[in-house]
Order: structure tokens, then C-alpha cells, then sequence
């Protein structure tokens, strides 16, 4: 039996072809394997070396140094940046000394210092006494005001820093709550409410963004107590009112808090001692106690007038009895 091929037709023996074989064709050139593993090292040797480099720049000890990850340490030299820009070395004297430890523990809170887009340039070291947190612990949450404040408020905080932004020098206030440690959420079952109040400083003439920065005091508000603690009377004053908030009644501690005897106080309206910028807050407390008999109404955070005349936060909460 003859065979032939497929492909031209000849007689062919079994199992031949005249078709080049693949076996026949020329090897083709195979191309070097590159590994990639050294560059990828050499890479991360020459980031690991740069960030040492800066985080032996900071201005912290050499056990915080230690404790940094990459994440605070860029956040930390960040941060330095912000306040290098706004407070290079020529503007301010040399002589003027820096705050330090003792007078920093004098103040009611800790000073925060903004960029005129909310960036975070400066936190004072005694934050840790009110939130819990040290500065380098604040940082990760994020470098804005707005990530260490609840988001609730974010718009209305908002709306407040463009306005002291464009009339530098006008004080606005704002109280929200602030994140803090873990620990100090179990023990006061939640976050600290901080009332902050500061002002837009140009720092050098003429005006402009990169030259103005919002400088401000954080005041932290007592804590009311809670369902298993029991509150101080250093920390508390109960007051009585009719229904149009005439004071008839108010128990000896508001002299502590307010600077007034009792007797200065019965007769008088609440809303006499509230700050007008309160008065709308307030007022909403008053109608959803006046409409739920025997309801709490919730809590209000509100600006009440000492009697020498300064204006003091109160965390307020109130119930109707009857």
C-alpha cells in the first residue's frame, strides 16, 4: 500500500511528511530570568534608612523614638512641616522661651494649633491629661481636626473655621467630642466633650492663607456621671424652675461653679445667665422637657455667665417633673 502526502501528494513512507517537523525547527533564544527580590530589598533598605534619618530629627526622646512606627513618624514630620511653614525661625524672636512642662499643666486644657484648612501644625504635650492620648497616639487617627472630632459637628465646625477665616481676629467656639484612649472610654463610658475657642492670627503681612493659623484652647467639660458612679457634688449643681425657667430653687454648690449664692439666683430666668449664641440650643432643651412629662430631655452643652462676668461651660441635663 502506498501512502502519500497530504500535503503534495508524493509517495511517502508510513509515518513521514515532507512538512518541517517541530522537532526540526531552530531552538528559539530563551530569555534571562530576572529576579526581582534584590531591587525590592534595596528598596526597602533605602526607605527604612531614610525614615531613621527623619525620626532622628524629632524633637522626642529616644524611647518614643523607638515606639514609632512608619505611620507616626511620617504623621510626626508631617506635622513638623506644617509648623516649620507657618513658624520658620526668623519670625518670631529667638529669646522667647518655649512653654514648657509646669506652665503648660496651669491651663484649663491644651492649646491647638490649625492651618487654615483644618491641618493639625500644633498640639500641646499636656493633651494626654485630657483625652488620654499623647500627641504622637492623636496623630493616627488622622492629621486634621476633623478626624479627631466626632463627625457628627463636622459641617458646623466647618462653617465656624471658614468664618473666623475670613474675619481674622473673630473668636468662634465650638464643643464637640474628642476621641480618646480606650481606657479612658471604660471609665467614663465614652469619649471627652471639649469645648474649643480660639481665632485666625495673621502671622505676617499681607494676609493670606499660607500665612494665617487658628490658635485655640481646648477646655474639656465635666463628664456627667454615669448609671454606676456617683456624682460629686464638687462636680454637680441641681436647680429647680417653673415652667418659663424662673429659677425656684437651686442647691448651695452653684457657688463653686457659678460664683453665686443661692438667694442671687431665685426669681431670676435661666435664660438671663445663657450665652446668646446658646439661647436656640437651649430653648430646644426646654420644649422636649416641656413636652414629655417626666422625661429627660438629653444633655446640652451650653455657656452659662460667672459672676465675675467670664463665661463658663456647663453640661446640662434636664427632667420634668409632675
Amino acid at each position: 500500500m502506498t501512502i502519500f502526502c497530504s500535503h503534495c501528494h508524493r509517495p511517502l513512507q508510513a509515518e513521514m511528511s515532507c512538512l518541517p517537523t517541530r522537532d526540526k525547527q531552530a531552538p528559539s533564544a530563551s530569555r534571562p530570568f530576572r529576579s526581582t527580590k534584590s531591587a525590592s530589598k534595596a528598596r526597602r533598605d533605602q526607605i527604612n534608612a531614610e525614615l531613621q534619618a527623619l525620626r532622628a530629627l524629632l524633637p522626642i526622646s529616644a524611647q518614643e523614638k523607638e515606639r514609632l512606627s512608619y505611620l507616626h513618624t511620617m504623621a510626626l514630620v508631617c506635622l513638623r512641616l506644617r509648623g516649620a511653614q507657618l513658624f520658620p525661625p526668623g519670625l518670631a524672636p529667638s529669646a522667647e522661651p518655649a512653654l514648657g512642662i509646669e506652665l503648660l499643666s496651669l491651663l484649663p486644657g491644651f492649646l491647638l494649633v490649625l492651618s487654615a484648612d483644618g491641618k493639625l501644625v500644633y498640639i500641646s504635650e499636656n493633651v494626654a491629661q485630657v483625652l488620654g492620648l499623647s500627641v504622637v497616639e492623636l496623630l493616627a487617627q488622622g492629621d486634621t481636626v476633623f478626624d479627631i472630632l466626632d463627625g457628627r459637628v463636622g459641617e458646623d465646625v466647618h462653617n465656624k473655621l471658614l468664618l473666623a477665616r475670613e474675619e481674622p481676629g473673630r473668636e468662634v467656639t465650638f464643643v464637640s467630642e474628642m476621641r480618646t484612649s480606650k481606657a479612658f472610654r471604660l471609665q467614663h463610658g465614652g469619649n471627652r466633650v471639649v469645648a474649643v475657642c480660639g481665632r485666625f492670627v495673621a502671622l505676617c503681612w499681607p494676609c493670606s492663607p499660607s500665612t494665617t493659623a487658628f490658635l485655640a484652647l481646648c477646655t474639656p467639660i465635666v463628664q456627667s456621671p454615669t448609671d454606676g458612679e456617683a456624682a460629686s457634688q464638687d462636680d454637680i449643681f441641681q436647680s429647680m424652675h417653673l415652667l418659663d425657667m424662673t429659677f425656684i430653687d437651686i442647691t448651695e454648690s452653684v457657688a463653686y461653679h457659678l460664683g453665686y449664692h443661692r438667694e442671687e439666683l431665685v426669681g431670676q430666668s435661666w435664660y438671663s445667665l445663657l450665652h446668646p449664641e446658646d439661647a436656640d440650643l437651649a430653648a430646644a432643651q426646654h420644649r422636649a422637657v416641656a413636652l414629655g412629662a417626666g422625661a429627660a430631655a438629653g444633655t446640652a452643652v451650653l455657656r452659662v455667665l460667672h459672676k465675675d462676668r467670664a463665661w463658663t461651660w456647663l453640661r446640662v441635663w434636664a427632667r420634668r417633673d409632675g
